[in-house]
């Protein structure tokens, strides 16, 4: 008797407009266990798939970017899912959708260049020529997020219903925030990191986030911080249980500093990982100042 063949994992394809939430996507799917990649031009999503089947220890779900950032290889994304196809896998197209309006304020408040600035065009005209770009994708997507309502804490509980681990039970998600840019509407949690130790007075650190090994070793060599860690670990280990048994489904914990940068990263980052590591099976993160 011959051993059955694993199962084909699945293969989420994101696309949409820039300043959409691709991004968010993208880090929501890799928290959910997805295996990610951004970017990837649409000729090369075949043998993409081809390498990660023939691995010996291959990904169990699959999530890979594509946008407007190629924009001479849009053209082949419909022969290539027709080429993921035949190797097997179901591949579900994934379109955020966002009004130019919607767009142009998120622009404006982020401060961050558009893909096609590069081009020489005005914000307006960018959007409009990425949009038509796009059109073909999203005529083949088979779903369509419009996110022009939606905040972060929303969409995130989105994908996280449609695409998470287990589709029942607590999804938990951990934010950092800068207290000058004002504490984040939807937290359930929120917890001030500003008593703590600041790595920002140290040059060497201050280019650097929560996320990098040398400002975890410095905040993890503070007693006050080691303490901090400790009693929040102990307050969601006891209230989150209580909290999933009153049928709550989505728990959003915030942790804010001056520049949410440090601090807040971190702590944000380690207790996720506390909660990923005592059982939680649907865990993300989202560091407003950083994504």
């Amino acid at each position: 008797m011959t051993a059955p063949q694993p199962a084909a994992p699945p293969l989420v394809i994101v696309s949409g407009m820039s300043g959409s939430g691709k991004s968010v996507a993208l880090n929501t799917f890799e928290d959910l266990g997805y295996y990610c990649v951004d970017n990837l031009p649409a000729e090369l999503l075949p043998e993409f798939v081809r390498r990660m089947l023939a691995n010996a220890n291959p990904p169990e779900k699959i999530a890979v970017g594509i946008d407007a950032r190629s924009l001479g290889d849009l053209t082949d994304v419909p022969d290539a899912l027709s080429q993921v196809g035949a190797l097997g896998l179901d591949p579900k197209l994934l379109f955020f959708e966002t009004a130019d309006a919607t767009l142009l304020r998120r622009y404006a408040d982020t401060r961050r260049r558009h893909p096609l600035s590069h081009l020489g065009l005005v914000l307006a005209d960018a959007i409009s020529l990425e949009r038509q770009a796009l059109k073909p994708l999203r005529q083949i997507a088979d779903h369509v997020i419009d996110t022009s309502s939606l905040n972060v804490h929303q969409m995130r509980r989105q994908l996280l219903t449609e695409y998470g681990l287990s589709g029942a039970g607590l999804s938990l998600l951990f934010e950092s925030f800068a207290y000058r840019r004002g504490v984040p509407a939807d937290a359930d949690f929120v917890f001030d990191a500003r008593v703590l130790p600041n790595p920002h007075w140290d040059a060497r650190l201050r280019p650097l986030s929560g996320r990098d090994a040398d400002v975890r070793d410095y905040l993890e060599g503070e007693p006050d911080v080691l303490a901090y860690v400790g009693q929040i670990q102990g307050f969601l280990d006891t209230w989150l249980p209580k909290l999933q048994k009153d049928t709550r489904s989505y728990v959003t914990v915030a942790f804010g500093c001056t520049g949410g940068r440090h601090r807040s990263v971190y702590l944000a980052e380690r207790l996720a990982r506390h909660c990923r590591e005592t059982g939680w099976a649907e865990v993300a993160t989202y560091h407003r100042e950083l994504d």
